[in-house]
């Protein structure tokens, strides 16, 4: 089952509210009901996000052990694909999500299985001018090694970081961009696996994960063998002739075809347009 995470400024005084939660509202009602308010377990999940990117998230959950659960229906298997998008900040931010640790489905007891978090990168003007992306974050059942934090213990952090990927597309060769992003290692250096990584259940609880996503100053090819780097920049291979679209170097670095920036303007090197 998924849940759909709305993010909750930290500026704005709106809290975020947790799925699963039973309200009784009024005083009337919880005197003559006797109704109370069970507040499920949650760990806070902090995303620090670069400029003209917006950070949005899905919870998935899975039975509690012991528990036979109905098949989930196509509906219930869709919810979340489609998510929230808050309006795109113009500057760097900071988003939280409040991530409850169980749920309830047709009355049957659920517990977080992992988180996917989707990351929105702008790169031009237009709204089609972007690109999306992910992180990943699962929850293991296996213990952890180390002792259970406390709401004062520092948070969990974890590092990604995203790329932008330029290429040609269409018989004008307008430059396009593809949003890639990946974790960092100890050494800042970009990794294969995806943004994200492992949570063990007995350490989130009050707790808190801080996710810490950057851009990669230097964009590359979306397709290596389209361009050849000079000290001016990028340059795009000729290929078989200005109308090949794939235009491969094929060890052919000499010659090279003019393309179009994003705004129109005839260029032959990226990013700077002309040497």
């Amino acid at each position: 089952m998924n849940k759909v995470i709305h993010p909750g400024y930290r500026h704005t005084p709106t809290p975020v509210i947790a799925w699963g939660q039973a309200l009784c509202l009024g005083a009337v009602a919880l005197l003559m009901t006797g109704c109370s308010i069970a507040q499920p377990k949650t760990f806070s999940l902090e995303a620090d996000v670069p400029e003209n990117f917006t950070v949005t998230g899905t919870a998935n959950y899975k039975p509690a052990p012991g528990q036979t659960c109905p098949p989930a229906s196509d509906e219930e298997r869709d919810t979340g694909r489609l998510f929230f998008r808050p309006k795109q900040p113009k500057t760097a931010h900071q988003v939280e999500f409040k991530i409850p640790l169980t749920d309830k489905a047709h009355g049957c007891s659920m517990v977080l299985r992992g988180l996917v978090l989707t990351i929105e990168g702008q790169w031009g003007k237009r709204d089609l001018d972007m690109s999306l992306a992910s992180a990943s974050f699962s929850v293991s059942d296996e213990p952890s090694a180390q002792s259970a934090p406390t709401p004062t213990t520092e948070a969990q952090v974890f590092v990604g970081q995203c790329q932008w990927l330029f290429r040609t597309v269409g018989s004008k060769r307008f430059i396009r961009k593809i949003l890639k992003c990946r974790a960092l290692d100890a050494n800042d250096q970009m990794e294969k696996r995806m943004a994200g990584g492992m949570l063990h259940r007995d350490q989130l609880a009050n707790t808190t994960v801080k996710f810490v996503l950057s851009v990669a100053k230097e964009e590359e090819p979306a397709v290596g063998d389209n361009w050849v780097k000079f000290p001016t920049g990028w340059k795009r291979c000729m290929g078989e002739s200005l109308d090949d679209r794939d235009a491969f170097c094929f060890g052919n670095k000499t010659a090279f075809k003019p393309f179009k920036m994003p705004d129109g303007r005839d260029c032959t090197v990226y990013p700077g347009c002309t040497e």
